[in-house]
């Protein structure tokens, strides 16, 4: 190997770093300085699969990063702020937005090789960076690493002056079915190694620039880089939750969809190019392959966007959920004879209510060891509740009509105690701190300790009892308490902000006495409909 080759080698090798490296830097900016801002436009625009495929584009696009909008899809549908179907439109958006570093590539990088302009920008970002660690800090790393990217592709193309007479279009495979399928391959390989697609399209797109490779050979490189991202996503869904792994299987399927059709579309994509003229896609190559790349992936959205919920079907049933811990009764063939259905439901709904009701004293315990995993307890709850909906009695004079809206009843307000539940952090966690709730938070703990008691006893009348008559005794507590804290504020003896959290910590350990008193009301209905 001469000095000349391991020279090249060497530039080739140095600028994909520096490109890797801009981009890891530009992203973490980016994601720090947006990326709360661009979750909740997520969140708040993603209604539809078109909405959220937009939404995807737009947000990846500013991002750079389609792994982070990925998650963010992830984590609402797991937090049950999103459908799944929905997230796939997120999921399939995030394909285009990721194209736009190719144009940023072919337009800006090539044509004016801004790289060394942009060192002072580096330097610039890196003292915003140093001297600020707020806003400005992150639109500093933001700013320095959109320069890393171009100084790395001014690198490569550097590295790559020359490799035309080394490396020839003939060294890779031939312009053929098989070929194109081994290049594929190879553009997936590629991705693996580098962990990033976009790094693989640089190189592509220097490649041809450069000469080493033709348009149909670049085109093959690119299918197979998109597919490569798939590999790790699908890597990523190892050991993960349900709908992580609906997620990243997505990823895979919907990239191989496109993948597919792109390489059938390579062809028809030269002839039209070649209909303008025979020098037109090799004057204008790098261009025509960064339109073919952001072309295929969002002729791929057009096509299977209409299709999404069935798409979202067929993950759900390729990979079912889990039944949940509480839940695994609930057997779908029970439904075909409702009384069974119901009392293995209420039976279920049972255990679910009494795990609700140890963890709400735990909580106001403070004892953490107690507590129960309230994912598989939500989990569990909305299984039970889709379990119910799917019960119908006609008649209503029914007994069982009776047993069924009770239940009904009783899976709304553990929804709702659920949910006083995960609000600890801003209203349980005040009261266990100030001695003004002492008196409060043992009378809703002594309430839970006779109520699990007589459930355990299956004694639901003395259960309603014990506590209708302690959330009586509540809400005349919270009317006096409410009026001493009012009167303590006006007085300046507790500030506004302490006081309004106190008075919300007050209402709180109202409501929960509350819905355990309609728990127990509608239940001990329910037990009492069946045993008629």
């Amino acid at each position: 190997m001469d000095i000349s080759y391991s020279s090249m080698i060497i530039q080739v090798l140095g600028g994909l770093g520096l490109f890797l490296l801009g981009m890891v830097v530009m992203t973490e900016g980016l994601r720090a300085l947006a990326g709360d801002t661009m979750r909740y436009i997520l969140m708040r625009f993603t209604h539809t699969p078109l909405s959220g495929a937009m939404t995807g584009a737009v947000t990846t696009a500013i991002l750079q990063s389609s792994s982070a909008t990925t998650v963010a899809a992830v984590g609402f549908v797991g937090a049950g702020l999103m459908g799944f179907s929905e997230s796939l439109g997120i999921i399939f958006g995030a394909n285009i937005g990721t194209t736009l570093k190719g144009w940023l590539i072919a337009l800006i990088g090539f044509r004016f090789q801004i790289g060394t302009a942009l060192l002072p920008l580096i330097f610039v970002g890196a003292l915003m960076r140093l001297f600020n660690k707020g806003k400005l800090g992150n639109a500093g790393y933001a700013i320095a690493g959109f320069g890393l990217i171009f100084v790395g592709i001014d690198l490569l193309q550097s590295g790559m002056t020359g490799v035309d007479k080394i490396i020839t279009p003939d060294s890779f495979p031939s312009d053929s079915w098989l070929g194109r399928i081994q290049l594929v391959l190879l553009g997936i390989l590629i991705t693996v190694i580098t962990q990033s697609s976009s790094a693989g399209v640089a190189t592509t797109l220097t490649a041809l620039y450069a000469g080493a490779i033709n348009f149909p050979q670049a085109a093959a490189l690119v299918i197979g880089m998109d597919m490569g991202t798939t590999v790790t996503a699908a890597m990523a869904t190892i050991g993960g939750s349900t709908n992580v792994r609906r997620t990243g299987f997505s990823h895979v399927i919907y990239n191989c969809f496109t993948g597919i059709g792109a390489l059938l579309l390579i062809s028809p994509y030269i002839y039209l190019w070649e209909l303008a003229g025979p020098q037109t896609l090799h004057d204008n190559a790098e261009i025509a392959l960064v339109a073919f790349h952001s072309g295929f992936n969002t002729l791929g959205v057009i096509v299977v966007l209409p299709f999404t919920h069935a798409f979202a079907r067929f993950m759900e049933r390729i990979i079912p959920e889990k039944y949940p811990l509480y839940a695994k009764r609930l057997d779908k063939a029970l439904l075909t004879e409702p009384g069974i259905a119901l009392l293995t439901a209420q039976t279920v709904i049972q255990d679910e209510l009494v795990a609700l009701f140890k963890h709400s004293r735990a909580i106001m315990y403070g004892e953490s060891w107690k507590r129960i995993d309230m994912e598989e307890l939500k989990r569990s709850i909305e299984h039970a509740s889709s379990y119910l909906d799917r019960i119908h009695i006609t008649d209503s004079g029914d007994i069982k009509s009776v047993q069924l809206i009770e239940l009904l009843h009783t899976m709304d307000h553990m929804q709702r105690l659920f949910e006083r539940c995960e609000e600890e952090e801003d209203r349980i966690i005040v009261a266990r701190d100030s001695k003004l709730f002492v008196e409060q938070i043992e009378t809703v703990m002594s309430m839970i300790k006779h109520v699990l008691e007589n459930i355990e006893l299956g004694n639901w009348t003395n259960a309603r009892k014990i506590s209708s008559d302690i959330y009586q005794e509540m809400e005349k507590s919270e009317t006096l308490n409410r009026k001493i804290i009012i009167e303590k504020m006006g007085q300046g003896e507790i500030k506004l902000q302490t006081g309004s959290q106190y008075l919300e910590s007050l209402r709180w350990l109202t409501r929960v006495c509350r819905h355990i008193t309609q728990i127990t009301t509608h239940f001990g209905n329910a037990v009492v409909a069946v045993a008629r």
